[in-house]
């Protein structure tokens, strides 16, 4: 579908041709928006008054619109509901941009959005703080109402307290389609999806903001402990917005970073999986101090792989070279310190 020639077809049933340029300016129809002063200026007008004649040239056009006088109109609101029925009756101005034209770039979601502001039964919530730009069919949510149902999915994400499954999220709202739950939650900037699941958009989980994020989702997806080489290639694979990053740079965040421990040579876990930041022999220390008693080396070996990745070798060297263990009986140790 051509919106340029739709909506220079409809820009040619504006008399004036100041008030089609302020159209056409005011919502980025062939080129960037621009602002009431700007088109003010331009014009020898004040912001004002551009005002005045934007708002009184969308009435009419929606008044005409409704008649059917207005060219293509029902043709391009018919189509568009077709692509609402199939996604949640609910859409961004974006993704209706990409399925309508090879090119959705700036200006044909502009032209999206615009002419969607004249079709009757279609709703539009125009781009802001807490949402992005977006097409409803009027029958199944008006803007009002979209913003509200919206907002209670963001209140049902919050009080699950972790991303999830948009089933789950469905479920726990009471929205009977997953497919209805999924494009409400797309039109808010308060909400993120990553790996199949929604959470606020503050959570790294959904929304890795920086390389230590992206590590934090890489192990927390994985589930067990990684080498840094690993991670790198992971990143490198994942959905991320922004993943060419060097394997130094992923190296420097997870030594930087307190989420995550290193467990073995070039190997690291995460903190909140029960893990401690420290040297082998700290792991023994607190080995022996949880224990209370004098243990055999290889218990003790058996306690301290639990939580690293390392050489039985590499612990027994420690065992036996570091001065705050002592041996009390055959491959028996205790702290040097221990009463």
């Amino acid at each position: 579908m051509q919106t340029d020639k739709l909506v220079t077809d409809v820009l040619a049933t504006i008399d004036r041709e100041r008030e089609r340029e302020i159209i056409a300016r005011r919502f980025g129809l062939f080129d960037r928006k621009e602002t009431l002063e700007q088109i003010g200026e331009m014009l020898g007008i004040t912001r004002e008054r551009v005002r005045q004649l934007e708002k009184s040239v969308v009435v009419k056009l929606k008044t005409t619109a409704e008649q059917g006088k207005v060219p293509h109109v029902a043709d391009f609101e018919t189509k568009v509901l077709e692509l609402l029925s199939a996604d949640g009756e609910v859409a961004r101005v974006s993704k209706l941009a990409g399925q309508l034209s090879e090119k959705p770039d700036r200006e044909e979601q502009a032209r999206v959005a615009f002419l969607a502001q004249l079709c009757p039964k279609l709703a539009v919530v125009s781009e802001d703080d807490n949402f992005y730009a977006s097409v409803s069919n009027q029958s199944v949510y008006d803007e009002k109402s979209l913003k509200a149902k919206v907002g209670e999915l963001i209140e049902t994400v919050k009080k699950l307290g972790e991303p999830k499954a948009i089933n789950d999220i469905a479920k726990a709202d009471g929205v009977e389609d997953p497919k209805q739950a999924e494009a409400l939650a797309s039109t808010s900037k308060k909400l993120a999806t990553l790996n199949s699941r929604w959470g606020l958009i503050k959570w790294p989980m959904v929304n890795p903001k920086n390389i230590r994020d992206k590590i934090y989702v890489i192990l927390k997806e994985k589930g067990k402990q990684m080498h840094f080489n690993e991670i790198s290639v992971a990143i490198k694979d994942s959905d991320f917005k922004r993943k060419d990053v060097t394997t130094q740079a992923i190296h420097n965040e997870l030594i930087k970073d307190k989420r995550f421990v290193l467990i073995g040579r070039g190997i690291y876990a995460l903190k909140e999986w029960g893990y401690e930041r420290g040297t082998v022999a700290d792991v023994i220390a607190q080995v022996l101090e949880e224990a209370g008693e004098p243990l055999h080396r290889d218990e003790i070996v058996k306690r301290v792989l639990k939580s690293r990745f390392v050489k039985e070798t590499t612990i027994l060297l420690n065992l036996q070279g570091k001065p705050q263990f002592k041996r009390v009986a055959k491959a028996t140790y205790t702290l040097a310190d221990a009463e």
